[in-house]
This record gives C-alpha cells, sequence and structure tokens, in this order.
C-alpha cells in the first residue's frame, strides 16, 4: 500500500505527543493514536476521591518540565499551560519540627543543611548554577549524539553524576544534608549506591534553584493538553479509544514512533525477544486525599512548601530502597514523596478544602495494602492528619499498571535504573530510539534521558526518526514529507508485515 501520511505516532504521553510536535514542525504530516478514550498517559488529572477535587493519579511536580530544552521551544502557555509556584520547591522535615529545604535560593538551601554542611553543598551545586540551559540540553540529550554545548561543564558535572549518591553523601557530615540529598535521589527507586543516582540528586537540586519545582495550574492534564493544542496548530491529529495490537492495524506511513514500553513494541511490531533483557523496576504505591484543611505538618517549612519528602536519615531512606529493590518486599518504613497542590492552585479542590497526594515504594507487581505503614509515616510528621481526611483512593502497582499500560508491575519509571541500563536505555546502541525495524522507532521513557514529563525521550527520537527519513530519501530538498506518490523509499509498505 502507498503511505498516507510521513509518521504515525502510538501512544499519546508527553513523549509521544513531544515527538508528533517535533516532526510535524518539521514539515511532517503526523497521525497520533492513544488507545485510552483520552490522552495523558502519566500526566492526567481526574477526581480519584470526590467530585470537585482534581487529583494527578501519576506526574504532579514538574521541575523537569519547565526545566525541558523540548517544552522551552514551544508556544505552550498560548495552549493554556501556566506554572505555579510554591514559596518553597520542597522541604524534607525532620521529628524536632526542623527542615532541610530546597529554595530557589542556593543560600537559603546550604543555610539549612546547617554551618558544617553549608560550604559543601555550595561547592557541589554552586558551580552550575546559572547554567541550567546547557546542563539540561548536554545532560538530556544521548551522550555521544554531537559534541556538548559546554564541554568542561558537562565533564565537571558528569565526574560528580556518574557517581552514586551514597558517595556524594560522604560530603557531608550531618544528616540532614545527607537525608535530602537521599531523598533526591530516591525519585530513581533504586539504591542510593547505584551509579548515576548522584545525577539525579543533583539534578533536581539543581532545577530548583535555577527553575523550581512548579505544578500546572489545573493540574498536570494541562500540560500534555497544551502539546495537543500546538500538535494540532501544526496540522497533526489525534484519535482517542484506538487500541492498536499490530503494525497492519496502522495507517501506511514512512515511519511508526511508539510511546510504549518496549515490551509492548515488540509485541505490536512482531519483533520478537528484541527486548528480553530490558528490566522493570519496583513500583509505587500511592495515595490521593481529599482533605478537610491543609496537612498540619509540625515543620513550618513543610507548610509552605509543594513538594515534602517524609525519610528523617539517610539509612531509613536507604533501607526503604533496598527492601523493594534488592530483596522485594515493602517496606516497614517507606519514604515517602508527597505533594499539597492545594497550597497554590485553589482550582483543584472546592472552597476551603485541600488535595494531598503520598506515595511509597513496593515490589513489582505487589498487591499488598501500604496504607497504614504511609500514613503512620504521615502521622509522624503531620500528627491529626487523619482527622481531616474526607476521602482517599488508593493505587498499588496492579492498579497503576491497569490506568497505565507502560508502567508494567506498577513500574512508573517504565525500566530499572540498574547496572548498564541506568545510562544505556533501553539498551546499548549507537541511536538507542531505533529497533530492528527499519520503520520503527521507540520513544517513550524506557529510552534515553529516562522517566519524567520532560519530553525529551520525544525529542530526541523525533530528531533519530527525521535523519533516518532523510537517509532513506523519503524527505524532499528541505528536509520535508513529500506528497505521496511523489516519490521516497515507500516505507509504508512496512506496515503490511506486523
Amino acid at each position: 500500500m502507498p503511505w498516507t501520511r510521513d509518521v504515525v505516532v502510538v501512544g499519546a504521553g508527553p513523549n509521544g505527543l513531544t515527538a508528533a510536535v517535533e516532526l510535524a514542525r518539521r514539515g511532517l504530516s503526523v497521525e497520533l493514536f492513544e488507545a485510552l478514550g483520552s490522552i495523558g498517559g502519566g500526566a492526567r488529572t481526574e477526581e480519584l476521591t470526590l467530585p470537585g477535587y482534581r487529583h494527578d493519579p501519576c506526574s504532579a511536580v514538574h521541575p523537569l518540565a519547565i526545566g525541558s530544552p523540548a517544552f522551552d521551544t514551544m508556544p505552550l502557555a498560548r495552549h493554556g499551560l501556566h506554572w505555579l509556584h510554591p514559596e518553597l520547591p520542597m522541604a524534607h522535615p525532620f521529628p524536632d519540627g526542623s527542615a532541610a529545604v530546597l529554595s530557589r535560593s542556593l543560600g537559603e538551601t546550604a543555610a539549612s543543611l546547617g554551618p558544617r554542611d553549608a560550604g559543601a553543598y555550595r561547592r557541589l551545586i554552586g558551580p552550575y548554577v546559572g547554567r541550567w540551559e546547557t546542563v539540561a540540553a548536554d545532560f538530556m540529550k544521548v551522550p555521544w549524539d554531537g559534541l556538548p554545548r559546554d564541554p568542561l561543564t558537562v565533564a565537571r558535572f558528569g565526574l560528580d553524576a556518574v557517581q552514586p549518591a551514597a558517595w556524594l553523601g560522604r560530603r557531608f557530615r550531618d544528616e540532614k544534608a545527607r537525608a535530602l540529598l537521599s531523598g533526591l535521589a530516591a525519585h530513581a527507586i533504586t539504591p542510593t549506591t547505584t551509579n548515576a543516582t548522584g545525577g539525579i540528586a543533583m539534578l533536581f537540586a539543581l532545577a530548583a534553584h535555577e527553575r523550581g519545582w512548579p505544578i500546572p495550574r489545573g493540574g498536570s492534564q494541562s500540560i500534555v493538553d497544551a502539546l495537543a493544542g500546538h500538535l494540532r496548530e501544526l496540522g497533526g491529529s489525534i484519535h482517542t479509544g484506538v487500541e492498536v495490537r499490530r503494525l497492519d492495524e496502522l495507517p501506511p506511513a514512512k515511519a511508526y514512533v511508539f510511546d510504549t514500553s518496549p515490551t509492548a513494541l515488540a509485541r505490536i511490531a512482531g519483533l520478537g525477544r528484541a527486548y528480553a533483557g530490558f528490566r522493570y523496576g519496583p513500583s509505587a504505591f500511592k495515595i490521593d486525599y481529599a482533605m478537610d484543611g491543609p496537612m498540619p505538618w509540625t515543620s513550618r517549612d513543610a507548610r509552605r512548601a509543594g513538594t515534602v519528602h517524609i525519610g528523617p536519615t539517610d539509612g531509613e531512606i536507604s533501607a526503604a530502597l533496598r527492601a523493594v529493590s534488592t530483596h522485594g518486599k515493602a517496606p516497614e518504613t517507606p519514604f515517602l514523596i508527597t505533594s499539597q497542590p492545594t497550597l497554590i492552585d485553589s482550582t483543584r479542590a472546592p472552597e476551603g478544602k485541600h488535595t494531598f497526594w503520598a506515595y511509597g515504594h513496593a515490589p513489582s507487581g505487589w498487591e499488598g495494602d501500604l496504607t497504614e505503614a504511609i500514613e503512620r509515616q504521615l502521622e509522624r510528621f503531620a500528627p491529626g492528619f487523619r482527622d481531616l481526611v474526607l476521602a482517599r483512593a488508593t493505587a498499588g502497582p496492579p492498579q497503576l499498571a491497569a490506568r497505565n499500560a507502560n508502567y508494567v508491575g506498577g513500574d512508573i519509571a517504565c525500566g530499572a535504573y540498574s547496572g548498564l541500563q541506568t545510562l544505556l536505555r533501553p539498551r546499548l546502541a549507537r541511536v538507542p530510539y531505533a529497533t530492528a525495524h527499519p520503520a520503527v522507532f521507540l520513544c517513550s521513557s524506557a529510552t534515553w534521558p529516562g522517566p519524567g514529563v520532560h519530553g525529551m525521550s520525544g525529542h530526541n527520537a523525533a530528531k533519530a526518526v527525521w535523519r533516518a527519513l532523510r537517509r532513506r530519501g523519503a524527505l524532499d530538498a528541505a528536509g520535508r514529507g513529500r506528497a505521496p506518490g511523489t516519490g521516497g523509499d515507500g516505507a509504508g509498505g512496512a506496515a503490511t508485515g506486523g
């Protein structure tokens, strides 16, 4: 069959939408298909508890979205995306009512760690303040895809970033700084002894100082809605409620880009065991709350922070991560990541009411209930919070996997951070987005640079698609799509061979 459009994208999460936008901006015709009835992937907003209480089932706080090199070039504000910043990006409280804070100010953050560690924090993060654009652009592209913008800065950053967070933590003398660093690294859901977890912690810290840890007004759905609005503005089309089981169910096209797990792509595209070695990681256990009032944190700093980490010591955080990653057990005392969006966004709940969420970590596919352990932790730092709960919605690994097929076993990172896979996602390859099928590409967070609503996996994959089509002569002299029937390699015929 002759191809009828340049590119078909499968999956309307942030990366699929970003890939579609990037290709449409280059003049290619793009059609996108989403299995669920609405777009969003891990960036959705829904009424999970009570009417009028709008929750983000997965991603909610977006330091890497507001700092994304891909999103920076898009007119997303014109399509309704507006960022809201809390007074403090993040607080990490302790039982005595004090807290380490991640502030927009490097100095305030350093001071919160105490006099013995303030200087060490400045030496670790300070050299990169003011250089977010180059650090983010170099860190989030495929490392061997061209020269870095700032070779000296990225080399210096990389020497620290490749280390485990546990090693970086040795630079600090007191518990506050070590706990803060471990909590930042724990977003990767892997032990802090894993290589490159230091880089994850550093990137999150730098993002707070440079761009903040904001939330989108109205919820995470605003991000994907803005991407979709821009895609339609560029002439792209989106179809929801279309589950793709085989490649030949899709319209003929020159290229197919999948915002799916590697497992799903291999099944749909007939690639057999192409990703048999890809490993999925632990899961999360998340609780969304409808609240009668704000969280009664003991810590004053926690009451003014958009995000609050709960784990009073590096040892406690590390034990929770080892339990789920190494031993396959639910932690007795989970490390918690929490957010309180209604402190700054009144659109999320009825007047005078609040939403709040918290998640701990759980083994892949675990079917237990972590509610009691999570709420016990919350009560340690916000006594009496249970009295304010109007309703709760829980989601463990099976529920997370049911909501989003990319979350295999409940793995919200779409791939474990372990071994070589920490840096080589989804596998060692010159072009990690390409597959054994010349017309099929992968753009999900299973690929570099990994999870987070930043769109960079989609951005990088779109570049790989465009380059492949240009090499095959499927684009005109200006690098744009050819009209049907005017030449090219006819890659759409591949759609019949799924």
